[in-house]
């Protein structure tokens, strides 16, 4: 993972304008956007992701809207100071930030993770809450389990980087 990252950071120098351009996009589609319809999962998505939400909020001013449809909320008040935050971090910052959002499917997780807000592993069950929340349902599956497991390894590793 070390050198996927030194290897962004050489992409980031390279191609950094239209990488933040790629960002702005993948956050209207946020994973913390989309909550669950039944009650006992929308109960758990609050308590878990409405503190990350409202402290975005905060960060950036803007109000975030989320949904328990499959229509895009909008947030379009979350582009400029989003974009804003990204040109200001360094080359390194935001080749973690890329690959965690990645990992995450949440540039509002991957900003909690290099702002270090959350930790790594917070970052990781804060992800896959939807996944483990259906696992205490109905069991989990190993391959996902595994899957799962790798990707917070991952975040570990992005989280190390960052601070080295």
């Amino acid at each position: 993972m070390r050198k996927i990252l030194d290897q962004a950071v050489k992409e980031i120098a390279v191609h950094r304008q239209d990488i933040i351009a790629k960002l702005l996009e993948f956050a209207k589609t946020d994973l913390l956007f989309f909550w669950g319809e039944k009650k006992d999962l929308y109960l758990h998505q609050e308590k878990e992701w409405l503190p990350i939400l409202e402290w975005a909020s905060g960060e950036m001013k803007v109000k975030l809207a989320k949904t328990d449809k499959l229509e895009i909320p909008e947030n379009k008040a979350l582009q400029n100071p989003l974009g804003q935050m990204l040109h200001d971090m360094n080359d390194k910052e935001l080749a973690c930030f890329y690959a965690a959002a990645l990992n995450m499917r949440s540039v509002l997780l991957a900003l909690a993770l290099v702002k270090r807000r959350i930790s790594a592993e917070e970052a990781c069950r804060l992800s896959y809450l939807e996944e483990l929340w259906q696992n205490e349902m109905w069991g989990s599956d190993e391959e996902a389990v595994s899957k799962r497991q790798e990707r917070c390894e991952e975040l570990k590793e992005i989280e190390s980087y960052l601070v080295s």
